[in-house]
């Protein structure tokens, strides 16, 4: 066959087209049937196979299986199935056909991702039943370390969960490869009905720490999920003042990441210290936000009691910071607030360290304006 008859070949395949699909692989003969059902397309290699069950076209899986006698297991270049595609997808009817037909239920494709895996991708708890059914072990873990627990977990559907912990109680007892756990994912994500399912189901250890030593509370406030953050006070005592590796705390988590409510909730209603300082070089929150440029975190920073004229170790102020962030209006506005211009231990001013031009156009109009 030619290149513009394989072309038509994907696309009836992907519009669903089964008779012309047919007559097509019909008239080249049996000799080009077998030649177009192992044919690889595209730089990914499906197979048509790959785009009907990726589509949800069951009419056509069952005519390339039975009719044409394509390998139910074959893979295209990352290694995926056609159950991949199919559980991918939520497409439940071809995921039945696929594993009454010989697919293997925990078949791996590039970095060790199972159709389970795959399913767990999306809210369709009939697909991951189908599976599960068929023996697919919720167990198993992909390259990164996740299991597919903690790509439910992710995803944040709590029927999901609630059946993987029914099927496998002890799904639940995984880290990834950084040592997160599903926890510190569902609270990184938000996904509250599941954290609580977690909190109250699984034995999690409170402040339970990543290779970072970041905890769920740290994932949930930095995110901005401050329902969540309540939910692990009340449910797991989460410490609000924990430190990671580096020896922030959430409250200047939030400030790299420009989470304004909840670092009100941190110090108005946790009474968190908002000088508190981090790590060795002896940070604040406001040299975090200055050197991300969060211009309006400052101000909230301020507003709480922020002392803007606080040194680091190094002797820097938060001025010093947003120059070297190349924060151009974040410089000009602590200009404006009063900060000025002076030397950190080292002898180097904030002005030096503004290199780029509009880093250093609003230094000169900050001076000019204070």
């Amino acid at each position: 066959m030619d290149e513009n008859t394989l072309k038509l070949l994907v696309r009836l395949t992907q519009e669903g087209q089964l008779s012309p699909l047919e007559e097509q692989i019909s008239s080249g003969g049996s000799a080009a049937a077998h030649t177009v059902g192992s044919k690889h397309f595209g730089r990914s290699g499906d197979t048509l196979l790959h785009y009907a069950a990726r589509l949800g076209h069951l009419n056509i899986v069952e005519y390339l299986i039975k009719q044409l006698g394509v390998d139910v297991e074959v893979y295209n270049n990352d290694y995926k199935r056609p159950l991949h595609e199919a559980a991918s997808m939520s497409h439940k009817e071809c995921v039945s056909y696929l594993l009454q037909n010989g697919a293997k239920v925990d078949s791996l494709k590039k970095a060790d991702w199972t159709p389970l895996m795959m399913a767990c991708t999306r809210r369709n708890l009939e697909v991951i039943q189908d599976l599960l059914s068929h023996g697919a072990d919720p167990k198993l873990r992909n390259k990164d370390g996740w299991n597919s627990f903690h790509i439910a977990c992710r995803e944040g559907d709590p029927l999901v969960i609630e059946h993987l912990l029914l099927t496998a109680p002890d799904v639940w007892r995984t880290e990834s490869k950084t040592r997160r756990t599903p926890l510190h994912t569902a609270a990184m994500h938000g996904c509250e009905e599941v954290v609580r399912i977690l909190l109250e189901r699984c034995g999690y250890t409170r402040d339970g720490t990543d290779s970072c030593g970041v905890t769920p509370f740290m994932d949930a406030v930095r995110n901005g999920h401050v329902s969540v953050a309540r939910l692990l006070l009340e449910l797991h005592q989460a410490s609000p003042v924990a430190a990671d590796v580096l020896g922030a705390q959430p409250v200047h988590q939030v400030a790299v990441t420009g989470q304004e409510e909840a670092l009100r909730f941190l110090v108005q209603e946790l009474s968190v210290d908002v000088n508190q300082r981090a790590t060795d070089i002896q940070l604040t929150a406001l040299h975090y936000a200055a050197k991300e440029g969060h211009a309006s975190m400052i101000k909230t920073l301020l507003e709480l009691g922020a002392d803007l004229r606080v040194r680091d170790k190094k002797g820097r102020t938060a001025l010093h910071m947003a120059c070297i962030g190349q924060h151009a209006e974040t410089v000009r506005m602590l200009l404006l607030l009063g900060l000025k211009d002076s030397e950190d231990a080292s002898g180097t001013t904030a002005r030096q360290l503004a290199r780029k031009p509009g880093a250093v156009q609003a230094f000169q109009c900050g001076l000019s304006e204070s």
